[in-house]
């Protein structure tokens, strides 16, 4: 006879004990090593998006953001329309957002930010996006994420420390095409309206739930350690000679809106 090995899955005593095979005990551990190994690929992965930020990371940042851009504006009939250009007091991009649900439960990205003064617009901020659910449906997948500040309550947001989307700044999915409808009068009073470009389509998308910080260690490369977040976003500081192709699409889209309007 083939012998078999039994355990108690119960203490050894009471009317309910009884036995179970060392089959039943493996399957268990193979479920716990597999649970184990998927939050050990998740910290691999979701580490390096939190690391500091280099000079070329920023470089890389600007460039990323003002292609982006540019596609997205380049088709008008499916971009922001000109009405929130036209009053925009702050946008954001954020170029391929990586999306890691499968793992982390959770998207995270780096981008920056520009506002509008009376000398044109900012310098361009380095913030992170993290946390929230972008609605991605596959993991793995990349977007492009932008964000329509409409007022100075949206813009004291990104001097804050950091903010939630849809908690501590009331937003929603933004409206797209040449023009905003009067079917989008209350997506117009948000304070931020959010928009995604994923596979090369362009869409208003909920961001509620996501937290946008500062990236510290990116403004400081590119600034230096005494930058602070309102003075960049006041126009206090110069734009960097690397972001001048991305300031001047915005200035000319703007523009373009406000003559058009």
């Amino acid at each position: 006879m083939r012998a078999r090995l039994w355990f108690s899955n119960r203490v050894p005593f009471g009317p309910r004990a009884g036995p179970f095979c060392l089959h039943e005990l493996t399957k268990e551990v193979y479920v716990i090593r597999r649970t184990l190994l998927t939050a050990a690929i998740a910290l691999t992965v979701a580490l390096p998006i939190r690391a500091d930020s280099s000079r070329n990371d920023d470089l890389e940042r600007i460039n990323n953001s003002a292609q982006a851009f540019q596609e997205i504006m380049n088709t008008p009939d499916k971009s922001i329309p000109e009405e929130l250009l036209e009053s925009a007091k702050c946008i954001a991009i954020i170029p391929a957002a990586k999306n890691f649900a499968f793992v982390a439960g959770g998207e995270y990205g780096k981008g920056l930010v520009t506002c509008r003064t009376a000398r044109g617009w900012s310098a361009p901020l380095f913030l992170t996006i993290g946390g929230g659910s972008f609605g991605l449906q596959i993991g793995g997948s990349s977007t492009d994420l932008v964000m329509i500040f409409r007022n100075r309550n949206g813009l004291d947001s990104l001097l804050s420390d950091k903010f939630k989307i849809g908690g501590d700044a009331a937003a929603a999915a933004g409206p797209v095409g040449r023009h905003a409808d009067a079917a989008t009068d209350i997506k117009m009073n948000a304070e931020i309206l959010t928009y995604s470009r994923s596979r090369g389509i362009f869409a208003g998308i909920s961001l509620d739930g996501a937290v946008v910080e500062p990236d510290q260690s990116g403004n400081e490369a590119m600034y230096g350690p005494n930058a602070r977040a309102k003075e960049i976003l006041s126009g206090s500081v110069q734009v960097p000679k690397a972001a001048e192709a991305l300031v001047g699409e915005i200035t000319r889209y703007a523009r373009a809106a406000a003559q058009a309007g």
